[in-house]
């Protein structure tokens, strides 16, 4: 990847963060970029950026990235969230909401489905200057366990673990 691709990237992650925050929304990064924010270091090529946000804040959350500039880009199909995108920059919204004993589940059309028994917490990391709260790394690898159908998916989430055993390997 190129290091402006990726500059833009976290450039977009650091502006659409601070978007959130003001506005008190809270917001988590996974995915690839979460991957590379616990290792330290961009690993690989990232088409979009993943943010988990409530489903209770989706509506102003959308409305505060196109006041900023962002157009709103849906995937075709989508559930549980949607995109926005600005240039060459996306930004994957994931709506997610939490039951009565605290476990997070990702709000889709037809119900909610499980994705953390545990509150996703206030981990921040930062990489490049840029900070961003990021899931749990555990969550992160569980995540990353389950190959996706689409065979660059599936090959993205074997190089995210791969990095992620190498941070375990240097912590040995």
């Amino acid at each position: 990847m190129s290091s402006d691709a990726a500059r833009q990237q976290l450039e977009a992650l650091a502006e659409v963060g601070r978007l959130l925050e003001r506005r008190r929304i809270e917001w988590w990064l996974f995915g690839g970029w979460a991957v590379d924010f616990h290792v330290g270091e961009v690993k690989r090529e990232h088409a979009d950026v993943d943010l988990a946000v409530r489903l209770d804040d989706a509506e102003t959350a959308g409305a505060l990235l196109l006041a900023a500039g962002w157009r709103h880009a849906p995937a075709a199909g989508e559930d549980g969230g949607t995109g926005y995108e600005r240039g060459s920059a996306r930004v994957e919204l994931t709506y997610i909401t939490s039951d009565a004993a605290g476990r997070v589940l990702v709000a889709l059309r037809s119900g909610s489905v499980l994705w953390s028994e545990h509150p996703l917490g206030s981990d921040v990391r930062e990489l490049l200057g840029v900070r961003a709260r990021v899931i749990p790394l555990e969550l992160l690898r569980r995540g990353k366990r389950s190959p996706r159908d689409d065979p660059g998916d599936a090959e993205n989430d074997r190089a995210d673990l791969q990095a992620l055993a190498a941070l375990d390997e240097a912590k040995t």
